[in-house]
């Protein structure tokens, strides 16, 4: 029993001194975000520009109407993108799900480039069809998974076959209509360049109230993990609190969509990296997950800012270049071939 305790002190500690490691980062990556770009700015003119109202000076018009929104898209998007990851492995029970990988994020793609193919660009409706979008690919994966006891590869190669479907649908209207391939063209890579206020806002509303549900929704995620029986038996309407949990997933990964583009690896990398020093209890490991999806895809749009200087690559790619690698570590680090 002693060992135990101290096991678990020990534990308590080292999630403790992760949790201020990853917070440190979080401020030096928000930071570093507002400051770089073509024209620098200091974090002194941040401060000022903040707590002044100062609003005529150049520097002042590039972090209100730039980098500011521009960070805030990065910390959502990694945020909403990562939790919904988080989500969608507790209720397949597989850590091999994400929203990229199942479909989820080409289904919120393709209704976006359908928004863009009949003109309705405006913030809520390409926010609304791109939760709607990915919401429709979950349940279908998820339906179909129910139905035919799909096994835990079952379902990563139809949500495969889903994601290519939808996006060999997402290039016919692109080749149809070339003015949607001008305006989608960083959005099949995913990036920030082009964010703006009038398109956050709306989606950012949308991935705030799912956080926030999602954080709440905790314990329920947990029992969903010990499988049916166990949860029937808990008293828990499986069916019902399964669906909440992928529409909420959906609304987060679509919602991220519908401004920051087809971002890989964010939902797969971070829940898996968190995993390893939070374990597997919701109620830390989701808003751990949250701030570190945040941290990575900000610093990912920093170096995609700063590693070509003056021209920037979108951040989409620097994404991939760090969780390719990264998820092949997690994927072979156990030698014994257990499920990360």
């Amino acid at each position: 029993m002693k060992n135990l305790q101290i096991s678990s002190r020990g534990k308590i500690t080292d999630i403790k001194i992760f949790v201020l490691c990853l917070s440190a980062v979080f401020a030096a990556a928000t930071v570093l975000s507002i400051c770089v770009g073509t024209v620098r700015v200091t974090p002194a003119q941040i401060i000022s520009v903040l707590f002044s109202g100062e609003r005529s000076t150049p520097e002042a018009r590039i972090i209100l109407y730039s980098r500011l929104p521009r960070t805030v898209a990065c910390l959502l998007a990694g945020a909403g993108l990562a939790v919904s990851g988080a989500i969608i492995q507790a209720v397949l029970a597989n850590r091999l799900a994400s929203p990229g990988i199942i479909g989820v994020n080409a289904g919120a793609g393709l209704a976006v480039n359908i928004c863009f193919a009949v003109g309705a660009v405006s913030g809520w409706t390409i926010a609304g069809m791109s939760f709607l979008g990915a919401m429709v690919t979950v349940l279908l994966l998820a339906f179909v998974a129910e139905k035919t006891s799909a096994g835990k590869v079952t379902v990563i190669l139809g949500g495969v076959a889903i994601s290519s479907f939808f996006t060999a649908i997402s290039e016919a209207v692109v080749s149809l209509s070339p003015d949607v391939g001008l305006m989608s063209s960083d959005f099949r890579v995913g990036g920030f360049s082009a964010v703006s206020s009038a398109r956050l806002l709306p989606a950012g509303i949308l991935i705030v109230i799912a956080l926030v549900l999602s954080m709440l929704l905790g314990n329920e995620l947990d029992v969903i993990t010990l499988g049916d029986d166990s949860a029937s038996g808990v008293g828990m309407n499986v069916r019902r609190m399964r669906s909440i949990l992928l529409i909420t997933a959906a609304c987060l990964s679509g919602a991220s969509v519908s401004f920051a583009g087809l971002l890989g690896f964010v939902g797969l990398v971070v829940p898996s990296a968190v995993r390893k020093f939070t374990g597997s209890e919701s109620k830390v490991m989701l808003p751990v997950t949250a701030v570190a999806g945040g941290c990575f895809v900000t610093v990912c749009d920093v170096l995609a800012r700063i590693i070509f200087r003056p021209h920037e690559i979108p951040a989409g790619i620097i994404m991939s270049f760090i969780g390719g690698p990264v998820f092949l570590f997690f994927l072979f680090r156990d030698r014994k071939g257990q499920e990360i």
